[in-house]
């Protein structure tokens, strides 16, 4: 994956097996193309559809989980079941290969179910705020900010760390800009530690919010956030400093040095939830997803990779996400040659 960690596959609160269990409908299901730590028959999705179903792991499923971790194998294009699209990269779902896609966009597409990166990593009833929570003192830290990053290629992110750091020195615990004697074994315990985390993405785009926002959450600490410019459609962004409400990196950082001046600011921001309205927004509630599969289950469509279009038969419909893959790969090789 792009992103410095993997999710951490805690499952979503199952409940607990009854004695219905073993009326549980058969869902015959395959997943491929992810990533390499991935297990097919134990992760997110399966512990989660497993509430409800009994999943069978067969090489000829009825339905396909895939996502764009294949390279250039793509085994999911030898399959001509219902295939379902997840993708937690900033890859949208190409409607000429997938019938169903849960991706982080923001699309009224029918087929098309809005499930973030940040919601796979921890239980978002942990960020839900209690009265407790709301009364407490706001957390005193013995380090300024945190900084633990590997990937290189985020010009505004090195900037913006290059920019703070004439402030205040921020203590860098990953690969990137690396000031503390090592890379730190304990990425979340070494957050908790800090007042602020920088939390930039690899690159900004509207709904495209991945842990890095929700690890110094987490850990107490506050999130200086950029990269999903429509953030604060599912957070709360009077409890942490969101470039997108800032007109300049500059205006950021001062932003920054008013509330670590100030305890009162640091008060105020730590009063606010982290979820808009402090409840777990729709794009991360197990139970929605789990109604989303029951929908793709129970609908009976004929499947993309079995439709006959002139596209599909002389192959054009591979050129889109052909045409993607080129990209992203321009993308990265441009990054390469002009990152200082």
């Amino acid at each position: 994956m792009s992103n410095d960690v993997e999710p951490d596959e805690q499952p979503p609160r199952p409940d607990p097996a009854g004695p219905g269990q073993a009326l549980r409908p058969e869902v015959r299901i395959r997943f491929v193309d992810f990533w390499d730590s991935f297990d097919p028959q134990n992760n997110w999705f399966t512990r989660l559809l497993e509430r409800r179903y009994r999943l069978v792991h067969v090489e000829r499923p009825d339905f396909l989980v895939y996502s764009c971790m294949g390279g250039r194998r793509k085994e999911h294009l030898r399959h001509d079941c219902v295939r379902i699209f997840y993708s937690g990269e900033n890859i949208p779902p190409d409607w000429n290969t997938c019938d169903w896609a849960f991706t982080f966009e923001h699309t009224p597409h029918p087929r098309h179910f809005r499930l973030p990166l940040w919601a796979l990593y921890a239980d978002p009833l942990t960020l839900v705020k209690t009265p407790a929570d709301f009364a407490a003192e706001p957390p005193r830290k013995p380090g300024f900010c945190a900084f633990v990053v590997s990937n290189p290629l985020c010009k505004t992110r090195n900037r913006f760390f290059e920019r703070l750091s004439k402030y205040r020195r921020v203590d860098s615990g990953g690969k990137l800009f690396n000031n503390v004697g090592g890379r730190v074994a304990d990425k979340r315990a070494f957050i908790a530690g800090h007042t602020f985390t920088i939390a930039f993405e690899n690159a900004s785009h509207p709904g495209y919010t991945t842990e890095k926002l929700i690890e110094p959450m987490l850990a107490g600490s506050i999130p200086i956030y950029w990269g999903d410019p429509l953030v604060g459609v599912d957070f709360d962004t009077r409890s942490f400093l969101s470039a997108h409400d800032s007109p300049s990196l500059d205006d950021l950082v001062e932003r920054v040095v008013a509330l670590d001046r100030d305890p009162a600011l640091r008060a105020a921001a730590f009063s606010h939830p982290w979820f808009r309205d402090n409840q777990v927004p729709l794009a991360a509630d197990a139970g929605a997803v789990l109604e989303q599969f029951t929908r793709i289950f129970e609908t009976p469509i004929l499947p993309v990779a079995r439709r006959r279009s002139l596209a599909r038969l002389t192959r054009l419909d591979r050129l889109p996400a052909a045409a993607g893959s080129l990209k992203r790969r321009l993308l990265r090789k441009y990054r390469q040659l002009t990152s200082p």
